[in-house]
């Protein structure tokens, strides 16, 4: 919105100049979204406790997090807030790469809210029914599909295409169909990746920022035609636009840990973290670059992948021999992968602080990947 209003002031005052570097929006973008979460934080704690909307803790889970039962949770509000604010006020917009971005987000997040406001308010304890779940997430991620082979982002790509690390000017073209199922794919899988992780205090809040960082520094990178020559990727036009989008975001998650850093005053529940993993998932599918997100967000997908495997040997031992057999064999000492080292006897800062640097060392290598060519 600022950049519409006052950008065109620029003739007659220098100083509304600053709106049309990208780079003082995104800058104003992630302020914005510290400052946001910071005000709204502490309003909407207190009316998720006045509603009595508190954590609920699985009996399965570690000793230890007995102790946070009763703590609010939905707070992912102040990270959907922090986020879709920011991004309006200083993104262009009439970009669709914008616009998309935001409805994806508005979109997870709604179906996190409906979890927890089943799970927690209505007391239903399975929250939404998997399957509609699924079905909501599996909804958008057609749709995305269908919207970008219609209506290209990038006119000059195919529109099924997607690009490959490493490789110099390499696209993946899918057909149609198998391009609809590797953006439902993606998305849903982000989205569930993220929820999975949010089992510790801060973790996935901060993993969050890290990730989306990562993907400001990728949207600025592939929407320069200049930098796109220099490392051999394809040039999206109009996609420097994400980087205020994941600004905000990652001002948002830095925010939002402020309250959510060990001991957890709130936690952001499905309300958040399918929000977060969602858009992350679009704002990837849209950049073409979902493989740089495998490797970015490699320890969302580590978190994702240990509750497949677990789940996968506990049935097929379970089938063949038993339960007992099966409980005896376990990959993990206990799913997802964060409550595994638990179980080992490190302490839940020292997991989510060793967790915050493998997220980085991830978020690097993404970034080594465009120089490497």
């Amino acid at each position: 919105m600022l950049y519409h209003l006052l950008a065109p002031l620029a003739k007659q005052h220098i100083f509304f100049n600053l709106f049309n570097y990208l780079t003082f929006r995104a800058a104003g973008a992630v302020v914005t979204a510290l400052l946001l979460a910071f005000l709204c934080g502490p309003a909407i704690m207190r009316r998720l406790r006045a509603r009595n909307v508190g954590q609920v803790i699985r009996a399965e889970g570690p000793a230890s997090h007995h102790a946070k039962r009763g703590t609010p949770t939905m707070g992912g509000l102040i990270i959907i807030l922090s986020t879709v604010g920011p991004t309006l006020l200083w993104a262009r917009l009439d970009s669709r790469y914008v616009v998309v971005a935001v409805v994806a987000m508005l979109w997870a997040g709604a179906i996190g809210f409906i979890d927890d406001y089943l799970k927690i308010v209505r007391g239903k304890s399975q929250g939404l029914v998997a399957r509609w779940k699924l079905i909501g997430q599996v909804t958008f991620g057609v749709a995305l599909g269908v919207a970008l082979i219609l209506w290209p982002l990038a006119p000059d790509l195919p529109p099924t295409s997607t690009q490959l690390p490493v490789l110099k000017y390499i696209l993946l073209v899918l057909p149609p169909p198998l391009y609809l199922l590797f953006v439902t794919v993606v998305v849903t899988g982000s989205s569930n990746a993220v929820n999975l992780t949010d089992g510790l205090d801060g973790l996935a809040a901060g993993l969050t920022a890290i990730l989306a960082g990562t993907f400001a520094a990728f949207a600025y990178v592939f929407g320069r035609i200049d930098w796109t020559r220099y490392l051999l990727v394809y040039f999206l036009p109009g996609s420097q636009e994400l980087t205020i989008f994941c600004g905000a975001l990652a001002g948002a998650a830095l925010g939002f840990l402020w309250f959510n850093a060990h001991p957890a005053q709130v936690f952001m529940g499905d309300t958040g973290s399918l929000a977060i993993g969602g858009a992350l998932g679009t704002v990837a599918i849209m950049l073409k670059a979902e493989f740089l997100l495998l490797i970015a967000g490699g320890v969302f997908v580590a978190e994702a992948v240990s509750v497949m495997l677990q789940v996968w040997v506990y049935r097929w031992h379970k089938g063949r021999r038993g339960t007992e057999y099966a409980d005896a064999h376990k990959v993990f000492r206990m799913a997802p992968l964060h409550h595994h080292f638990e179980k080992l006897g490190w302490a839940e800062p020292q997991v989510v602080m060793r967790f915050y640097i493998l997220g980085v060392m991830c978020a690097a290598i993404a970034l080594a990947t465009l120089k490497v060519r």
